[in-house]
């Protein structure tokens, strides 16, 4: 065979290693239609970064990984946390440079159990996660932290999230009772150069110290907001973009009266969006939305309640003008229910971002949380680190009718998975009662996957109370995103023939 035959054969295999899935059939009979249409099968590999938890010396975190059983997946993999700086492996699995991992924060052992690990102190460093082969799809990793005093204090949680080029966070802030810092997370061999862009009610914040922040590789860095601009500022829009690499970011906000949490990247800008899960017994709530575009958006404000869609008095609609966070103070809008908070376009649509603001308790016992818009459970999505109390579902329906599965997962010490269904009415939010493993011991995780009908969004709050503060954090269910579309691929003999 001459070097063109064997640079094709070459080719045709590192596709096939490249896609993994496509399937290799003959040519079907003459006159046979052999299209066929995609298969969904689970991704191989998944990879999350956890940020630095805190910088108190009381702090205490709890690491929770969990992969919900998949059909069609391999026998083998793995998947583990390590520290950032530990993680140097090569492509062939070694590892460069001499450098030794340390042994893994958290490391599972089978699908559809969770596991856990722990850190404590100011020192606690940021993680990088890979999960592999039948750990892969659908794994998510939870990070609370306990905080008992100090700015920020209270119930911390997010879901470690993906590396990416792109996050937008309405509601971070530079006021003088806010520390926000934007955790940006480098898992790659290769160093990450980032630019962080600060909007608020009247436009683009000018910085230069935001350019082009050098994030070297597997390491993670903190940016406090308020260094890069002199300008306080209650409402923010943060933007993080990458220029080369990737990243994992998310805001860590921090109160010196009213506690702190973090605060996840909104979805995709777009015309419509839900914030779903907003606690019953809410004492304000504040709505942040930003246009990243040139146009302004005029948006309708619904609250699906568990009864049905309600206006909130006196914020029927909101304008957004292009280019500057707008902000709404909505108050005790859930007026002892649950709800979710449900912006559409009054006219034509407008790509949007937003969050919302939470808080629970009054006087110097507050608490702050933060829920972001987030996509819909389209197949999938799971939530580590729940226990028999404290844990609250929130499923909500804002079209049609869903018909919704929860799985509550064998626990981390002991116990038996258990299923739910429940039936969610159109145009509502119910705090479902989730399902506890029988024989819980240890923390589990919550599946929830859509059976039927309309869009179905979900959130999970978890709560527990220090010295008579209500602590309190609140994560968002987006699809888990397991499966991945994968086209079918037929022998064509004759490329080889070709010179």
């Amino acid at each position: 065979m001459n070097r063109t035959t064997l640079s094709l054969i070459a080719g045709a295999g590192a596709l096939a290693a490249v896609t993994g899935f496509a399937a290799l059939s003959a040519p079907g009979a003459a006159g046979e239609d052999t299209a066929k249409a995609a298969a969904r099968l689970p991704v191989q590999r998944t990879s999350l970064l956890c940020p630095q938890p805190s910088t108190s010396d009381i702090a205490d975190t709890a690491y929770t990984s969990f992969t919900p059983v998949s059909k069609g997946t391999s026998a083998g993999g793995k998947a583990e946390l390590q520290v950032a700086s530990e993680q140097s492996a090569d492509a062939s699995g070694g590892k460069k440079d001499g450098k030794k991992a340390g042994k893994p924060v958290v490391q599972p052992k089978d699908p559809g159990k969770p596991s856990t690990g722990d850190s404590s102190g100011a020192d606690a460093p940021a993680l990088v996660g890979t999960a592999e082969g039948r750990f892969a799809p659908g794994w998510t990793v939870q990070e609370t932290t306990e905080v008992a005093a100090g700015t920020g204090r209270g119930l911390l949680g997010t879901n470690c999230t993906a590396p990416d080029t792109e996050f937008w966070f309405p509601g971070a802030s530079t006021a003088e009772d806010r520390s926000d810092y934007v955790h940006l997370t480098n898992p790659d061999d290769s160093a990450a150069v980032v630019d962080i862009e600060l909007y608020g009610k009247d436009g683009t914040l000018k910085s230069t110290v935001g350019d082009g922040i050098t994030v070297q590789p597997h390491s993670s860095e903190p940016i406090l907001l308020n260094t890069l601009t002199d300008a306080p500022q209650t409402n923010l829009t943060v933007h993080v973009k990458v220029r080369s690499g990737r990243v994992g970011a998310a805001v860590q906000a921090l109160d010196d009266k009213l506690g702190g949490d973090w605060l996840a990247a909104s979805t995709d800008p777009a015309g419509s969006l839900v914030m779903p899960g907003i606690p019953k017994d809410a004492t304000s709530v504040r709505l942040v939305a930003f246009v990243p575009g040139d146009t302004d958006a005029d948006l309708k404000v619904r609250l699906a309640s568990p009864s049905g869609a309600i206006t909130p008095a006196g914020n029927e609609t909101v304008h957004v003008k292009a280019g500057m966070t707008a902000a709404v103070d909505l108050g005790d809008v859930t007026r002892g229910e649950a709800g979710s908070l449900v912006l559409t376009p009054t006219d034509r649509p407008v790509p949007v971002v937003a969050a919302l603001r939470v808080v629970r308790g009054k006087g110097d016992q507050q608490e702050t949380a933060f829920i972001p818009a987030t996509g819909p459970v389209s197949a999938r999505a799971s939530v580590a680190d729940n226990s028999a109390k404290g844990t609250t579902l929130a499923l909500a329906a804002p079209g049609g009718q869903a018909q919704v599965k929860v799985t509550a997962s064998a626990g981390s010490e002991g116990g038996t998975a258990v299923s739910k269904t429940f039936t969610i009415k159109g145009g509502t939010t119910q705090n479902v009662a989730a399902p506890v493993p029988s024989g819980l011991k240890g923390t589990y995780a919550l599946t929830v996957e859509r059976i039927s009908g309309g869009p179905v969004y979900a959130s999970r709050m978890l709560a527990s109370t220090q010295d008579g503060v209500p602590g309190f954090t609140v994560q968002t269910l987006p699809d888990d995103r397991g499966t991945v579309s994968v086209p079918e691929a037929e022998q064509d003999l004759s490329a080889l023939l070709k010179q």
